[in-house]
């Protein structure tokens, strides 16, 4: 065995040991179900990347264990870091914690020091995607999370105000799976789509252009005239990419007259705004996050960079796409320059709010209360895209549009992007160890008041002496 993997193997044992100090309650306390005969599962998770693993592993320590984490990707694949993350490290912090549910000898730094050394970590800029993905699924290993991967949901069909068929398909064949609860742990676009606009897809063939969340081949772009639409980080990652598999040059347009320069996202990270922006009133919480989503985010440095270093590559302000066309198989884009044609488009627009989008909620999209149902922002300070999101409880919970039309909704939690003006900072990093305290209380709490009529009689009934008298002088003699 290599030094590293001596060090690896001392971590888990270290890891263990922890996990055992810190194992109370070890009570399993949660009551099986059935229904017609089937199993009922009590929390299904949808997704394995680090939302969903995370979660798990906090059920888990929380005697939470019926439960399935199901993932359509193949093991390793997980979240975006190996498919259509394209940056080079992670854009957080590298003291960043979360997955790790507060044990040390599980963090990132501990995992990282046993496998590169202890002087490694100090020589550290940032994380690199592929180790945080490394680290992940060793967490999952030496923490026993259940993932199922292959796994892809089709549909959840909700047979009564706590119960649910959900429906799976794997490896080609389907699956009815019954429960209690569930979590959509589905990324950013867990509540709707990736974006792109109608005037590439209707215009140009599928051979033509992609969104920065698929799969592209790089190599074949050597040569090529690109063209890359947004000013997101996932824009400049793209274009990079495409400069440096040998792109010919890349043109990148921006609709805003200037990119931002300050990231109000790194302004989010302290522990009063990510643990309780959630205890907000409507109005604040309308106004941070509006505030947020209008300042937007930059590229970070690094990633401009890569880019910048090519004089191959331009970036075009204030040059919004007024139109498209597609001649001698070239895409050509009109902005408000001029045109210009391009042998591929790269869409990075980013992602929409769109229930009925979503196989897993379209059955039931309309009974999903959004901001703009339950909040009216004084003139000024419209947002039509913040009202479109879904308007949750203090734990994730989606709530109802007509009030008890859809009672079934205060059983499926979204722990997506879209949870933002409700909880903010769900679905990254950052901000994860606070979500999964919100997370988790709201499933614990709906799976003990569901049945505190039951734990009543078994405390009515509880009878195990822990105490036994010496017997009086009476019992002494009459024995």
């Amino acid at each position: 065995m290599t030094e590293a993997g001596t060090r690896l193997e001392a971590l888990e044992r270290r890891a263990r040991h922890d996990l055992d100090c810190v194992d109370y309650p070890a009570r399993e306390w949660v009551a099986s179900r059935t229904h017609e005969g089937q199993p009922v599962i009590d929390v299904v998770i949808v997704g394995g990347g680090q939302s969903g693993t995370s979660l798990a592993f906090r059920l888990m320590r929380e005697r939470i264990t019926n439960i399935r984490v199901l993932e359509r990707n193949p093991a390793g694949q997980e979240g975006p870091w190996v498919t259509f993350a394209r940056m080079r490290t992670l854009r957080t912090p590298k003291g960043v914690s979360g997955p790790e549910f507060g044990i040390p000898s599980l963090s990132v730094r501990a995992w990282w020091e046993a496998k590169f050394g202890e002087n490694s970590w100090g020589d550290l800029g940032r994380i690199p995607k592929e180790l945080w993905n490394d680290y992940l699924k060793w967490l999952r290993g030496v923490s026993g999370i259940p993932i199922e991967n292959g796994v892809e949901v089709t549909g959840i069909e909700p047979l009564s105000d706590d119960l649910f068929a959900v429906t799976v398909t794997k490896k080609g064949a389907p699956e009815r799976i019954l429960a209690r609860n569930v979590v959509l742990a589905t990324g950013i676009e867990g509540c709707g789509r990736w974006i792109i606009p109608e005037m590439f897809s209707d215009v140009l063939p599928r051979e033509a252009y992609a969104h920065t969340s698929e799969r592209i081949d790089f190599t074949a772009l050597a040569g090529k005239r690109i063209a890359v639409i947004g000013a997101g980080a996932s824009a400049f990652d793209n274009a990079a990419e495409a400069l440096e598999h040998g792109a010919a040059s890349v043109d990148l347009f921006v609709r805003r007259k200037e990119i931002p320069t300050v990231n109000p996202n790194r302004w989010m990270e302290f522990a009063g705004f990510m643990r309780h922006f959630g205890d907000l009133d409507d109005a604040r919480k309308w106004r941070f996050v509006k505030t947020i989503f209008d300042r937007n985010q930059p590229p970070p440095q690094d990633t401009y960079e890569r880019c910048a270093r090519f004089p191959s590559f331009a970036m075009h302000t204030g040059s919004p796409v007024l139109s498209v066309a597609y001649e001698d198989g070239k895409a050509v884009l009109t902005t408000p320059a001029g045109a210009g044609s391009y042998d591929f488009v790269i869409i990075g627009t980013g992602f929409g709010v769109d229930f009925a989008a979503r196989p897993e909620l379209s059955r039931f999209a309309g009974e999903i209360a959004t901001w703009s149902d339950r909040y009216q922002p004084p003139a000024g300070e419209e947002h039509a895209q913040l009202g479109g999101y879904p308007y949750l409880s203090d734990c994730f919970q989606f709530t109802e549009k007509t009030p008890g039309a859809a009672p079934y909704l205060r059983h499926i939690f979204s722990y997506t992007y879209a949870a933002m003006p409700s909880l903010a900072g769900s679905a990254g990093i950052s901000a994860l160890k606070f979500g999964l305290d919100r997370l988790s209380r709201g499933i614990t709490r709906e799976l003990f008041l569901a049945d505190a009529d039951t734990y009543y009689e078994s405390l009515a009934a509880y009878g195990e002496i822990e105490l036994t008298l010496p017997q009086t002088h009476a019992e002494r003699q009459a024995g």
